[in-house]
């Protein structure tokens, strides 16, 4: 598992905060088709080391290549001291990426009895899980992660012309339960994507998480292996700074 010392986190701390109001440093850093890698062993020390309902993903720049940095909360939303910092680094994406999602489809069958005991009808209807949602959420993250490899760019200069880049993400705040509920060995492939915030008004970067599991599978209506839910802080910053 690749760790950073204390110092090592501070200097790439230190070094997104610098890149992120260039925007030649920021067309360098974002090579398209760049994800991620989550190891089992990162999420298994996430298990034992978090204790909030989310955990921070901090991102940094060590020796002019993009991060994250994965950091446990306490109760209390703060950051905790750990000896180590578990990182990964951005870097291309080597194989064909599935997003997955297993639907159950359910049929139901009558038959319909007179009063003498005598069938006089019957027939059966199949009912679709997800009836009632249009759009199923691979294919929501699927257009999350096209945003963002045709328009990133742009968002990082619409975001630079309007304070110098001070607005764009210092880090996500990530669901802890959602990663780390599987009790089999589990990896991902984290990538960026845009999706519209109805609250904020306009496009904001997500980190999208997709798992590999040796077998998906089970009796849920519907499982995927796609999570979308991480927020960007800024603007959602609702976790302080500094560590415990």
């Amino acid at each position: 598992m690749q760790n950073l010392n204390r110092d090592q986190y501070t200097t790439a701390v230190e070094g997104w905060m610098t890149s992120k109001t260039d925007l030649r440093s920021l067309e360098n850093l974002f090579p398209e088709n760049y994800i991620f890698n989550i190891t089992p062993e990162q999420v298994d020390w996430l298990k034992k080391s978090n204790a909030n309902k989310e955990f921070c993903a901090e991102v940094g720049v060590i020796e002019g290549r993009l991060n994250i940095m994965l950091c446990p909360l306490d109760e209390k939303g703060n950051k905790m001291t750990v000896g180590e910092v578990p990182y990964s680094v951005f870097e291309p994406l080597e194989q064909d990426l599935k997003l997955t999602e297993i639907q159950t489809y359910t049929v139901v069958k009558n038959a319909v009895l007179s009063k003498d005991m005598r069938k006089i009808d019957n027939d059966s209807d199949m009912f679709m899980p997800v009836a009632s949602k249009p759009i199923m959420e691979q294919d929501k993250a699927v257009d999350s992660i096209e945003s963002w490899q045709s328009n990133g760019q742009d968002w990082f200069y619409a975001e630079y012309k309007q304070n110098g880049g001070k607005s764009i993400f210092n880090k996500f705040y990530v669901p802890f339960d959602k990663i780390t509920k599987s009790e089999v060995e589990v990896s991902f492939v984290c990538s960026f994507g845009l999706k519209y915030s109805e609250i904020y008004q306009k496009q904001l970067p997500a980190l999208i998480f997709i798992s590999f599991v040796k077998n998906l599978g089970g009796s849920t209506e519907t499982i995927s292996n796609t999570f979308d839910y991480a927020k960007p802080c800024p603007p959602v910053c609702k976790i302080p700074d500094g560590f415990e």
